[in-house]
């Protein structure tokens, strides 16, 4: 009975598809902020009917599942296994979205009334998350030259803070995306590495692997393709401190013609004084070996000496990296689920930022685990015929390689939300800032248990706040949209 109600519900939201009221929502919502003039696919702009109607076979075919990549779409590019952990910012499509879009294309992709069109959303330019308070540009284009080689460089940027700084975010964007393989940022004293850069001649100074100097460098930011920035919340931040260079090493990647490259650093100041201040871990195997013609496993584990709470981390892996798989066990054999990648892409890295921190205690162990697929059947090896490859910085070597972001564990931490609470909307159960039908059939996959809500999810689902989704969720929803 149940069931027959909540379909009945479901009929009568049915309207006939069409770009303007169905369509450019899901266009303009989840791709238009990549693909679009000075962003990573600007080569293929959607930003209105024509060219999301010319592209249309070319979407439906990224946004369905592929047998190469165990089911899941190409696009929106998002790695992580939704059914392992959640994140915020995931880029996602739901199944009725997806069956949407099919759908308009099979009614043959009507246009509809373009004075209904939803609005496209105000994204900013020069930036993914808004106006910077400061820019750093490298001070002059460096030359690249076409010799087939990589290339590591590193500039120094003096901050000129004469006073400690913090930070809600640093943002790399890369001039030349085609040139920019990687690029790690650091803060040292002001001057530090000063003599370094004038022994070299050119512009800034080579710094193969690290930033060639006799200290420790902490990893404050960096920036691998398809990387996407994060402001932290509210209390939370990190301190550049006064009188600091911020130092940044490039990697260029192997190029067949000269070019050049002028990248650029956006930073974001917190609004007002933060209480907790980030800490940053970096960790590393550099000890295996990758046969030709094989799949291999590295597996390798930190232990965790004091209570700690996750913020963000980030696996690494070059060309051949396959999956990912990071965990924790406490004493108590509980298991953390961290983060699960099933098709690794080098293109698309990112800090990944769950939606609630994730608390770690004193004596537990974090588990990593990647697979290289080093066989003539992967599309994006390197080498043809497969050769042995070992860890390096080089573009056809490899890397296991995990960068950590946490707090000192304070009590309650596992019940704060690592997303902007500005952006949460009762009901707006797909977080596309608009509530509509879309989110009706979201509920009722929950509610038939056809998918799992996150816990981020069930919050905004549980409109009589009773912890428990059912048809009252579904029929306040809707009385939500009716008035």
């Amino acid at each position: 009975m149940v069931r027959i109600l909540i379909f009945t519900i479901i009929i009568n939201f049915i309207w006939s598809l069409n770009y303007s009221e169905d369509i450019s929502q899901i266009i303009y919502n989840n791709c238009t902020s990549c693909h679009r003039s000075g962003e990573i696919a600007a080569f293929l702009p959607l930003t209105n009917y024509s060219e999301v109607n010319d592209n249309k076979y070319w979407i439906a075919y990224s946004i369905e599942g592929t047998d190469d990549r165990h089911g899941d779409p190409i696009m929106p590019p998002w790695p992580p296994d939704r059914t392992y952990s959640t994140f915020i910012d995931e880029r996602y499509l739901t199944d009725e979205e997806v069956h949407s879009f099919l759908e308009w294309i099979e009614l043959g992709a009507p246009e509809g009334n373009p004075d209904l069109e939803y609005p496209m959303p105000d994204f900013p330019e020069g930036s993914s998350i808004g106006e910077p308070d400061l820019v750093f540009q490298l001070e002059e284009p460096y030359f690249i030259e076409g010799d087939y080689e990589d290339d590591w460089r590193c500039f120094i940027i003096p901050t000129g803070f004469e006073e400690d700084k913090e930070i809600a975010a640093i943002e790399f964007r890369p001039d030349n995306k085609e040139a920019v393989h990687h690029s790690i940022i650091t803060v040292v004293p002001g001057g530090y590495a000063d003599q370094v850069d004038a022994a070299d001649p050119g512009y800034g100074y080579e710094c193969y692997g690290d930033f060639n100097l006799d200290i420790l460098t902490p990893l404050v930011d960096g920036y691998a393709p398809g990387m996407r920035t994060t402001l932290y919340p509210d209390g939370i931040g990190d301190i550049i401190p006064a009188n600091s260079d911020l130092i940044v090493q490039m990697h260029y990647a192997p190029l067949s013609t000269n070019q050049f490259d002028q990248s650029s650093i956006n930073i974001f100041f917190k609004d007002e004084p933060i209480e907790r201040a980030v800490q940053h871990l970096q960790h590393a195997n550099p000890m295996f070996v990758l046969p030709p013609n094989t799949i291999t496993e590295v597996i390798d584990s930190i232990e965790i000496n004091t209570d700690l709470s996750l913020l963000q981390i980030l696996p690494h892996s070059h060309l051949i990296g396959e999956t990912w798989e990071i965990y924790s066990v406490d004493s108590q054999q509980d298991t953390t689920k961290i983060i699960k990648i099933n098709n690794w892409d080098f293109d698309w890295q990112s800090f990944y930022t769950p939606e609630y921190m994730l608390p770690l205690t004193a004596g537990s162990t974090i588990y990593m685990k990647a697979t290289y697929d080093n066989t003539s059947s992967n599309p994006d090896n390197p080498n043809d015929p497969p050769q042995y490859v070992f860890w390096g910085d080089g573009t056809e070597d490899e890397m296991f390689f995990v960068a950590y972001r946490y707090l000192e564990y304070e009590e309650g931490d596992e019940n704060i939300y690592l997303g902007s609470n500005d952006d949460l909307l009762l009901g707006d159960v797909n977080q596309d800032s608009m509530i509509n039908v879309l989110d009706v059939v979201t509920i009722v996959q929950f509610v038939l248990d056809f998918s799992t809500p996150s816990d981020l999810q069930f919050d905004l689902s549980d409109l009589n706040n009773d912890q428990v989704l059912d048809v009252m969720d579904i029929v306040i929803l809707i009385n939500i949209i009716l008035n």
